[in-house]
């Protein structure tokens, strides 16, 4: 089974969530509403695009990331997939609200009500990322939602000490050589890290290592470090494919929902 297939999402018991029934629909017909041929990806003698070619470079030398990325959405599903469960150490009222959850069949998750994945979980949702990279910002362009990230580089954009609590939360990033560090805080705790429902608090906060180690891969190292939901700080890594001939289409989830009342829970 191909581990960027949906295939294996649409077969499992969330499937009355609405982000896996778009993904179910989803034929490769659906996606090729652009007719696009990337000019700059480097090429095989066939035509194909050269995944393991030398990943590019901005003028000043940095990694470019920039791209249209789609990791495995077994992360959407369970973004500890990977791990074991002695791996992702739940405090008692996050595990509480972990086991209610699980045993109301994921009923009251946001994304069934057309609401924010939030972070990281953006990442791993059935819909491809466009990052947009220049000297001082790093721009996270989601299919999903018609949403988006601002990943701010320079100090000038310095976060208030107090601020208001957002889905999405607030990015600051740096190089550390070729990777790309960046730090999310300022969350509310209204979304879940998954469709386990994984939860957090409003104290979480995300630190997401972007590597890419050839022009066709982009490695992300994910940590969660949140004291009120877990004992300790947690990691994961998301592979992401890039999509080079691809671009991003419409999304449009509250117009004419009908996911709502086919989540009946227990």
């Amino acid at each position: 089974m191909d581990a960027f297939s949906t295939a294996s999402f649409c077969s499992s018991r969330r499937v009355v969530l609405m982000t896996a029934l778009v993904a179910c629909c989803f034929s490769p017909e659906a996606r090729a509403q652009w007719i696009y041929h990337n000019p700059s990806a480097p090429r095989t003698s066939d035509g194909a695009v050269d995944t393991r070619a030398a990943a590019p470079r901005t003028t000043g030398g940095m990694a470019d990331l920039s791209g249209v990325w789609q990791t495995d959405i077994k992360f959407n599903a369970n973004l500890a997939a990977d791990l074991r469960p002695e791996d992702v150490p739940m405090l008692a009222a996050a595990r509480a609200s972990y086991d209610q959850r699980q045993a109301n069949l994921g009923k009251d998750d946001p994304e069934g009500f057309c609401l924010m994945p939030g972070v990281p979980r953006v990442n791993g949702v059935p819909f491809p990322i466009k990052i947009v990279q220049t000297s001082s910002v790093v721009v996270f362009l989601y299919e999903t939602r018609a949403t988006f990230r601002q990943v701010f580089l320079d100090a000038s954009h310095t976060l208030a000490a107090d601020p208001q609590p957002t889905w999405m939360g607030y990015s600051k990033g740096r190089w550390d050589g070729d990777a790309l560090v960046v730090e999310t805080t300022g969350f509310n705790d209204k979304t879940w890290l998954d469709d386990d429902g994984h939860p957090h608090s409003d104290a979480m906060k995300v630190t997401e290592r972007y590597r890419r180690p050839d022009f066709g891969h982009l490695f992300v190292d994910i940590t969660i470090d949140d004291p009120k939901s877990y004992a300790r700080p947690w990691s994961v890594t998301q592979e992401f494919r890039l999509h080079a001939d691809d671009e991003l289409i419409e999304y449009v989830c509250n117009e004419n929902n009908r996911d709502i009342e086919h989540l009946i829970g227990k």
